[in-house]
């Protein structure tokens, strides 16, 4: 059964955690973006990483909501925050995953789309070889 949009919009947001990647060249760049999203209804907690261009927002706000405030705040390209890190993807180094941009320990999210690069899954015949013979394994193979 659908939601009327009447009822959507007197829905309460769950407290949840907002990452959005925002190009910060300087300490006045980084207020910014940090006053931008502060004065938010909803907003508990705001963190601004100028090295990794991320600001990271939490408390029970709407991510749609965010990232057109900081857009239309401070006049800067915004985006959902593309990279996980390395350790989630199983191929992080494979083209599609990769990228030189990313910050350090960081690939692009492909776990979440598996069409933007196909090479970084693995298939359940490699995963299959790999835990056979992993150490996280209690019944992995000791011959070697």
């Amino acid at each position: 059964m659908a939601i009327p949009t009447w009822a959507m919009a007197q829905m309460v947001p769950i407290n949840q955690v907002v990452e959005i990647k925002v190009k910060m060249d300087c300490e006045g760049c980084e207020r910014n973006v940090r006053r931008s999203v502060e004065g938010m209804k909803g907003v508990s907690k705001v963190e601004v990483e100028p090295n990794k261009h991320k600001l990271t927002v939490t408390g029970y706000v709407d991510p749609k909501r965010v990232l057109q405030r900081v857009r239309y705040r401070t006049g800067k390209y915004a985006e959902p925050w593309p990279y996980v890190s390395y350790d989630m993807v199983y191929h992080p180094y494979v083209q599609g995953a990769y990228d030189k941009k990313a910050p350090a320990g960081y690939v692009r999210n492909v776990v979440a789309d598996p069409s933007q690069a196909p090479l970084a899954r693995a298939t359940s015949t490699e995963e299959k070889y790999s835990t056979a013979f992993s150490d996280d394994n209690p019944n992995a193979c000791t011959v070697m």
